[in-house]
């Protein structure tokens, strides 16, 4: 059968340019369709204060996975990632947790709490170290389908082999972290609050869920398996902000022949007899292609844009109920000079060129999760700064800078009924009153800002909820299950048709894996 192309990408976030790239540097022909003005989903920068630049929605780098950086050639492509060169910041009342990149520095400071937790640290570091990088093995492979057929038994045995080769002493903290609340796996190793506030928050990034809930320790290693030029763990930022990465991805994949077409919003999927025959648009046109690739939330591509009769009915069960809402609240703010922090009076500047995070211990993210429960966002929110701007100083004019402000936690839904639209600039005043409590000039300090609520970024960028992972990083809702049984491996259910957003394997963050594996897929099938 002729077609206009050989693929068609829905949605040029960085997932789907990823995608679009491999398969055309494999020599086939794509076709990229975004609905907005511009690439780059969630990965974007934009002007929001005149003068005044940032990454508008994900901000930091770790998990954009070097294999993808090499095959499409980001850096020949205008990427230039930066290390964060400074550590964590954790404010307390009338106190500080600051771990520096200095292993003795750490060491000491964390002593200052508690001299065991101090002694613990490194064993605790080393174990998520070490099942992160096995976990990041199996990231790049496509999850096998529960019932599935010999290949999926044979991706299940490659599996098992990579943890069976771990150390035994390894694969007990594998069993803990998939199966144990995040506050009992950190309450395990640690007594310190302080210690065990700052290491929680990266079990509730983007994961709307209190610290004791089962399964929640899996989070912390999701955001583990990461680098930065080689180093493990490690994040940084792109200079010129996020938006850098998708322009160097649709950069590559317009260098290989790639065609990229913004303001273009598909409807639904064409297909025939089972198998999809290209994608209607918006604006009446029809686009056939051998194979669609879709960079979109699963409920939209499975319930809106394919007729969602074809699975069955355990199928339209799960994904009716798929859960999605990370209870994230986003702000850049346009700041006159930094914030004076009044722990680090006389420390000078260099903290600032790492993460700066509210929230002082577990109790502080379970009160927050239960603010949102009943009110509809915490009163007193967890907040992760960063201000990039202190490394790259073309996203402020002089003097000035700029702030990301990531903060949980914040319903979908508010419980009395309200839009996000009536409350965000109450909400806004109140996260910037929380950090005005650490840095008494922060408020007087802002002389712009940008507010993304929850309802913001679902129709900004069509993120059902509001999430930012494209669905729960739950455990009934990961590797296998992910987005439903049955379809892990990327194939929906029309022959043709894959899934290559963060709604797939292994999930959401700026890691470009699901648009690898899904175009993995694709080239197999070709």
């Amino acid at each position: 059968m002729a077609t206009d192309t050989d693929v068609i990408v829905i949605g040029a976030g960085h997932n789907g340019l990823t995608c679009a790239g491999y398969l055309a540097k494999a020599g086939l022909k794509v076709t990229v369709l975004e609905a907005r003005n511009k690439v780059g989903g969630a990965a974007v920068t934009e002007e929001f204060h005149p003068g005044f630049r940032n990454s508008v929605y994900s901000y930091s780098v770790s998990l954009l996975h070097p294999k993808v950086i090499s095959d499409l050639e980001l850096e020949s492509h205008g990427l230039d990632l930066m290390s964060r060169p400074a550590g964590t910041l954790s404010l307390l009342e009338n106190d500080h947790l600051l771990l520096t990149r200095d292993d003795a520095q750490a060491n000491a400071e964390i002593a200052r709490f508690s001299k065991r937790d101090a002694q613990r640290m490194a064993d605790f570091d080393e174990g998520i170290a070490a099942v992160a990088m096995a976990v990041r093995a199996l990231a790049v492979e496509a999850p096998p389908n529960l019932g599935g057929g010999w290949r999926d038994a044979l991706n299940l045995l490659k599996a098992g082999n990579m943890f069976r080769k771990l150390d035994s002493k390894y694969q007990t903290v594998l069993a803990e972290l998939m199966t144990r609340s995040l506050g009992d796996y950190l309450d395990s190793w640690f007594e310190g609050e302080a210690l065990k506030g700052v290491l929680g928050l990266e079990g509730v990034i983007g994961n709307y869920a209190e610290p004791y809930h089962a399964g929640t320790a899996y989070v912390l290693l999701h955001h583990a398996f990461g680098e930065i030029k080689g180093k493990a763990g490690a994040w940084g930022i792109a200079r010129g902000g996020m938006g850098a990465i998708s322009e160097s991805m649709a950069s590559f994949a317009r260098s290989k022949g790639a065609r990229i077409e913004t303001e273009a919003p598909v409807s639904h999927i064409l297909h025939d007899n089972g198998k999809v025959r290209g994608v209607a648009l918006a604006d009446g046109r029809e686009i056939t292609a051998r194979f669609v690739a879709a960079n979109v939330h699963p409920q939209i591509l499975l319930q809106k844009m394919l007729d969602q009769t074809l699975m069955d009915d355990d199928s339209q069960r799960r994904i009716e109920n798929y859960r999605s809402h990370s209870a994230t609240f986003r702000m850049n703010v346009a700041l006159s000079e930094l914030p004076q922090f009044t722990s680090m009076a006389g420390r000078g500047d260099d903290h600032f060129m790492g993460a700066i995070e509210v929230c002082p211990s577990l109790g502080y993210i379970q009160d927050a999760y239960h603010d949102a429960r009943t009110t509809g966002w915490s009163k007193r929110p967890v907040i992760s700064m960063q201000v990039p701007s202190t490394q790259d100083d073309s996203l402020a004019p002089p003097g000035g800078h700029v702030a990301s402000l990531f903060c949980q936690h914040f319903q979908r839904h508010l419980p009395d009924g309200r839009s996000w639209d009536e409350v965000k600039d109450e909400v806004a005043d109140m996260v910037i009153g929380t950090i005005d409590q650490y840095a008494p000039n922060f408020a007087a300090s802002v002389v712009g800002r940008q507010i993304k609520t929850p309802l913001d970024i679902e129709r900004d960028l069509n993120m059902v909820g509001g999430d930012i992972f494209h669905g729960a990083l739950h455990l009934d809702q990961f590797y296998s299950l992910r987005p439903i049984p049955g379809h892990a491996d990327y194939k929906m259910p029309v022959e043709g048709v894959f899934l290559c957003g963060s709604g797939a394997h292994p999930g959401g963050g700026v890691s470009g894996l699901p648009g690898h594996n899904a175009a993995r897929a694709i080239l197999k099938q070709r």
